[in-house]
């Protein structure tokens, strides 16, 4: 590589003048995006140093997801269409915040500590959301490609999911499926309608309201509807003609439990929210005395995870299913999943980078954050087996398990397997309701949530809260825990922990509780808590009487 050539550039045109630090958190770098110019530059050039080291296609998605403008930001994919490996992203916080001096020297010393060889060829595809400053700060890291002679594929404005299935067919030659945009529509479009024509390819599905949260997602919806072909209608709305994420899309639905704007108001209406990028996806409705009630990734997932087990079963198939949740599941999708349905439970970290690895140790691997994201994955050699059961022929017993297998691998051929995808997960969801009769109500039905509520208290440091036990537990402050442990207490089926923001200085509160009321007392204790034990700024939370 030059590195005359990438100071040079780095020193004119993409220069480090922010003051403060920025940290790569669980889902990448994200802030103002007037701070990114620089960060993206050296993202660019970390992008090609991974390639090179992988010796694959290393995707670089410019995206703050849920966030609402003027943020922005950007993440790293590696080659299987999964999040950057977690010592890499020491690696990149360091990168984007040493002074224009040090860049240099610093990525030298990356060289030099990871092996890599410089002559090997590297290539990275760029994605960005549908953010006004997405444009600017995509020439910044191409800037940054260029100068450290990788090769770029942009593909524009596209899905955060689209990348990571873009990279995946890259890193595959097409195995996973045809490496381009057209592709990733078409593989799971056409498994959505095969799975419907195996039950009756005359049934009209009906229709959805899908909340596009003013982002990218929109667009990839309506060209989805054009492959369903008036099997299932898709309406969209908020579909960028207003603020992206702004009182809409799935992180807003599901905090504040509340229809976004410009939701239909007709009772027991199918709708979908997604965020910004269409990496989360939420389900709700209003019922006939205007009562909302929310389906959200915990809904998903056990819908999932029952269905899969129902077929596996069905199919004879010696097949290992697990679901994979993390501290903010609600207990008692925990408790139905587990111990109503008997699918092996396992509860990590929050964000999806830990529970896709987690999951990728069963068969079969569901996981869902309560957040709405969350995907399927299939181990190759299972994929292979119930491709093989699916096409034998054999006795009636051998053609009931046969069914079974064929109805197992087109539900799989829907699923987007890279990390999380809401419109894929939408298309699940639809297929699973379909295939049981069932509606949102019989859906919502299967168990009953318990009450929770989320807050979050700003801090002067985010890194003074430290968990582990999966986030359950906080170890520092010490005194902390004690506290929630003595709030819980006072409340049936209480349940409250505390884990620090990925990308700002705030402290995220969850509680959950057997009464609507005692919840928005417990989370604010806790909060209040979290403000005197743990540097809380601005104003103390208020406990309501």
């Amino acid at each position: 590589m030059d590195y005359n050539r990438i100071d040079s550039i780095s020193r004119s045109q993409h220069p480090n003048n922010h003051s403060g630090k920025i940290q790569y958190g669980t889902a990448g770098f994200r802030t103002n995006s007037d701070a990114l110019d620089h960060v993206l530059y050296r993202m660019g050039i970390l992008t090609v140093l991974r390639s090179k080291l992988k010796n694959a296609a290393i995707g670089l998605m410019i995206t703050a997801s849920h966030n609402e403008e003027p943020d922005n930001g950007v993440k790293l994919v590696d080659p299987a269409g999964e999040m950057l490996e977690s010592s890499w992203e020491d690696i990149a916080t360091h990168l984007a915040n040493v002074p224009d001096s040090e860049l240099v020297s610093t990525l030298k010393k990356i060289v030099n500590e990871q092996n890599i060889n410089e002559d090997t060829p590297a290539s990275v595809i760029i994605g960005r959301d549908s953010r006004e400053s997405g444009w600017a700060l995509s020439r910044s890291a191409i800037d940054g490609i260029n100068a450290a002679d990788g090769s770029i594929q942009d593909f524009g404005i596209i899905t955060t999911p689209q990348l990571h299935y873009l990279i995946v067919c890259s890193n595959t030659n097409g195995a996973y499926g045809e490496s381009s945009v057209e592709g990733y529509f078409s593989k799971l479009g056409d498994a959505f309608l095969r799975v419907k024509e195996s039950k009756n390819k005359d049934i009209y599905l009906g229709e959805i309201y899908l909340d596009a949260a003013n982002g990218v997602g929109g667009i990839a919806a309506k060209e989805f509807q054009k492959i369903l072909d008036g099997n299932l209608t898709i309406r969209v709305f908020n579909d960028g003609n207003g603020a992206l994420n702004y009182k809409c899309g799935a992180d807003y639905v599901k905090v504040q439990q509340r229809p976004p704007l410009n939701s239909p108001v007709k009772p027991f209406t199918r709708c979908v929210s997604i965020d910004g990028d269409a990496d989360r996806v939420v389900y709700y409705y209003i019922d006939e005395c205007e009562k909302f009630h929310l389906l959200d990734g915990d809904r998903i997932a056990t819908l999932t995870a029952g269905y899969l087990k129902e077929l596996v079963e069905e199919s004879g198939l010696n097949i290992r299913l697990g679901l994979v949740q993390t501290a903010y599941a609600n207990g008692a999708s925990t408790n139905y999943i587990s111990q109503l349905l008997k699918v092996p439970v396992v509860c990590t970290d929050t964000g999806v980078k830990h529970l896709h690895r987690k999951a990728l140790e069963f068969d079969i691997g569901v996981y869902f954050e309560a957040n709405g994201h969350g995907t399927v994955v299939v181990k190759q050699n299972i994929l292979e087996m119930i491709t093989i059961a699916s096409q034998t022929n054999s006795r009636s017993l051998a053609e009931k398990c046969q069914t079974a297998a064929l109805k197992l691998k087109n539900l799989i051929d829907i699923v987007n397997q890279t990390v999380g995808d809401a419109l894929s997960d939408m298309l699940l969801v639809e297929a699973i309701l379909y295939a049981r009769g069932w509606d949102v109500t019989t859906w919502e039905k299967s168990y009953a949530d318990l009450p929770n509520r989320q807050l979050k208290v700003k801090v002067q440091d985010r890194n003074v809260i430290q968990t582990s036990d999966a986030a359950r537990k906080c170890i520092s402050p010490p005194e902390l825990q004690d506290k929630i442990n003595e709030l819980v207490a006072r409340y049936r089926k209480g349940r409250a922990f505390v884990r620090a923001s990925g990308t700002e200085d705030v402290v995220r509160i969850y509680a959950e509780c057997d009464s609507p009321t005692d919840v928005e007392k417990l989370a604010a204790e806790v909060a209040l808590a979290v403000y005197r034990l743990a540097g809380g700024v601005g104003s103390e939370p208020i406990i309501p009487t």
